[in-house]
């Protein structure tokens, strides 16, 4: 029996030792011989599908090709003793002087070649070109332009123009994503993003009319004229001005609703021009002081300091202490409703004001004159 037990031990030792040498110097040996075990299929990757949480790439695919780069040139001033004997005595022959050059951006807005850009990307400007992003360049012609919005429509004639998609910039709320496409400083086209950081800024001193979109999104000089978009590419402002020391972004840009835009535009490839309404009255914010001063409840609408004499409000029946709640049926808020609702009357033509005098409504006719248009104000 002890000898059988030793004859086991001895084979076990062996088939052991065995073992231990295959699985070390040959361990698929032993794989071969195991049962199968479920291997998992790898498969490539599809391509993430990106959401607008993490990207806007459809949004810039869709608005980038309608933002256009525009380049101004203007002709020197000539000095006027450049032809003086005595001038060029003392002062030499002077070289002429180079020709001024500016860069901006525009938006285009229809299939004809109309664009939308800045006055000021274009004031006084004796050649206008425009560059799409696809490389075509064209020579553009001023079709009019409206200082106190800052706004200007241009044209070119190109065929199979990308055109880009008006929003409705009354639907946007503060929080919204924006994207500013333009062509800062000259670098070529660019996208930049950011979020609606304030709407209906104004008394900024930048236009007459002012109702901008405030945003985050780096605005630097260039950019003026080129569009800003919500996330789904459509024309929510044209980018105008930024809040800045250095001359570059300091993360408040502004830009002008496409709603004025879209108005501004129309008349002025309508008429030529826009027109707008005047009445001659001086309004201010109704505070409570002012209130408490004229004994009114109101805590709505726009006080009227000033009348001008024999001006269409004064022909009214329009009176300093009196606040104006309505014009034509648009309630008013603020100085700037007021204006905004009264540029939009049709001179000529009479129009229901709705006031509050002493506590009392009461309703009057006026007849608007039209307005001239200011000087704008420096940049």
């Amino acid at each position: 029996m002890k000898r059988y037990w030793l004859l086991f031990s001895q084979s076990v030792t062996l088939l052991l030792a065995a073992w231990f040498v295959v699985g070390t110097l040959r361990p698929q040996w032993l794989e071969r011989s195991a049962s199968p075990a479920v291997v998992p299929v790898l498969q490539s990757a599809a391509p993430a599908t990106t959401t607008a949480a993490s990207s806007y790439r459809s949004a810039a695919q869709a608005a980038t090709p309608a933002v256009v780069s525009i380049s101004t040139s203007k002709a020197p001033a000539r000095n006027p003793y450049a032809n003086d004997p005595w001038f060029r005595f003392f002062y030499g022959e002077q070289a002429e002087s180079q020709p001024q050059t500016g860069l901006g951006s525009g938006v285009i807005v229809s299939p004809s070649g109309y664009l939308l850009t800045n006055h000021h990307v274009i004031e006084d400007a004796d050649e206008i070109e425009v560059q799409l992003s696809d490389g075509r360049k064209a020579a553009a012609r001023v079709i009019g332009t409206d200082p106190e919005t800052d706004l200007a429509v241009l044209k070119i004639d190109l065929d199979q123009l990308p055109v880009i998609t008006l929003g409705d910039s009354g639907q946007l709320a503060v929080g919204d994503v924006v994207l500013a496409i333009g062509n800062p400083f000259g670098v070529g086209q660019t996208v930049t993003s950011g979020i609606v950081s304030a709407l209906g800024r104004n008394q900024l001193g930048i236009n007459t009319f002012e109702n901008f979109i405030q945003t985050d999104a780096a605005i630097n000089p260039g950019n003026s004229g080129g569009a800003l978009v919500d996330a789904q590419g459509r024309l929510m402002g044209i980018n105008t001005a930024i809040y800045s020391r250095s001359g570059g972004s300091m993360g408040i840009g502004f830009a002008i609703p496409t709603s004025i835009a879209r108005s501004v535009m129309e008349a002025i490839l309508r008429d030529g021009k826009v027109t707008r309404g005047w009445i001659g009255v001086e309004p201010q914010e109704l505070t409570p002081e002012l209130a408490a001063y004229f004994d009114t409840e109101l805590r709505e609408g726009v006080m009227i300091t000033g009348v001008l004499q024999n001006g269409p409000a004064a022909q009214a029946g329009l009176r300093p202490g009196d606040v104006i709640v309505d014009i034509a049926g648009q309630p008013v808020r603020n100085v700037a409703g007021l204006l905004a609702a009264v540029a939009a009357l049709p001179p000529g033509q009479p129009a229901r004001l709705e006031v509050v005098r002493r506590n009392a409504r009461q309703q009057l006719q006026v007849v608007p004159a039209q307005r001239r248009a200011a000087v704008p104000a420096q940049r």
